[in-house]
């Protein structure tokens, strides 16, 4: 072979192999990010995270199709835009949170009932250009099984130990659920008090809602229960809450008067005549020493 024809042939098994590289079919197969257990809340909803990734050919949005099916058999479809080949009993209740030009399969499926447990696949559908045919591929190897529950979540609360007069107190009560679309509302026993929420994933389909309470107790606030409410979505509710226990200061009566203080006033007022009268026996004792040195006299006295 001569050294000319050599050198193209090997031009071309590189053109190949940088054309092999570059392309996204070979770069990218089918491919599906499906969480594979989730807890789900009878009568309320459930966000079941997806991704996928698929031999892209410049397909625009309009040419892709998400399905979501029942492992077993395949062809019983629990989401579809045809509503009309959906399962009756999921007709109604699932619909796509995600984009799927942006990759994002996420299923929402409301009113959750006890044997919507699954496993639930997707399917992606890639209609080719001027061609009414449609290339498909069902992610079974990634399917989800729902674990139903049919109480709520209890909150968890988070505060010292104790409480003190006048000074900043502050409760944090969480939960969580897996309902990214319909986050459960928390509610104070305490409603006048400062109260602030916020919102985070903390894995995969699984969210937190957090309330913040803030109040500056009061001697009233002893012992008074608080309690934290959760709210789901289906209005389920579960509540967690505590007996409050304030710390009280001696010098409290300068600042709230002394009408509300009245039993800590006689209290103190016997403590200083103990000391009153401690201090004049002290008194009287050393002045006996110098009255009466002779110690049969102090035991007469």
């Amino acid at each position: 072979m001569s050294p000319l024809k050599f050198t193209e042939r090997k031009m071309k098994m590189i053109c190949l192999l940088l054309a092999a590289i570059c392309s996204p079919v070979f770069t990218e197969d089918w491919k599906a990010n499906v969480v594979k257990e989730l807890d789900a809340l009878v009568t309320s909803c459930v966000a079941i995270p997806c991704s996928f990734t698929y031999p892209k050919d410049n397909l625009p949005s309009s040419k892709l199709r998400g399905i979501w099916h029942l492992s077993d058999p395949p062809t019983s479809l629990v989401y579809h835009e045809d509503q009309t080949r959906v399962l009756d009993n999921f007709k109604g209740r699932t619909h796509l949170l995600g984009t799927l030009g942006q990759n994002n399969c996420t299923l929402e499926m409301a009113k959750v009932k006890d044997h919507d447990s699954g496993p639930f696949c997707f399917q992606i559908e890639l209609a080719k250009t001027n061609e009414p045919t449609r290339d498909k591929f069902s992610f079974v190897e990634d399917c989800v099984t729902l674990k139903m529950l049919h109480e709520p979540p209890t909150p968890t609360l988070t505060k010292p130990d104790t409480a003190t007069v006048g000074r900043s107190y502050t409760v944090t009560c969480s939960v969580k659920h897996t309902c990214s679309s319909h986050q459960p509302t928390l509610t104070w026993s305490r409603s006048t008090d400062v109260d602030v929420k916020s919102y985070r994933e903390i894995h995969s389909g699984n969210w937190e809602v957090q309330s913040i309470l803030t109040f500056t107790p009061e001697e009233k606030d002893d012992h008074e229960d608080i309690t934290c409410t959760a709210t789901f979505n289906g209005m389920k509710t579960s509540t967690a809450k505590f007996t409050l226990y304030v710390k009280l200061y001696i010098l409290d009566i300068v600042y709230f008067g002394p009408v509300q203080h009245i039993g800590r006033m006689i209290l103190i007022s016997i403590l200083f005549v103990c000391i009153f009268m401690l201090k004049k026996y002290n008194m009287w004792n050393r002045n006996s020493l110098i009255l009466f040195p002779s110690s049969s006299w102090r035991v007469t006295w």
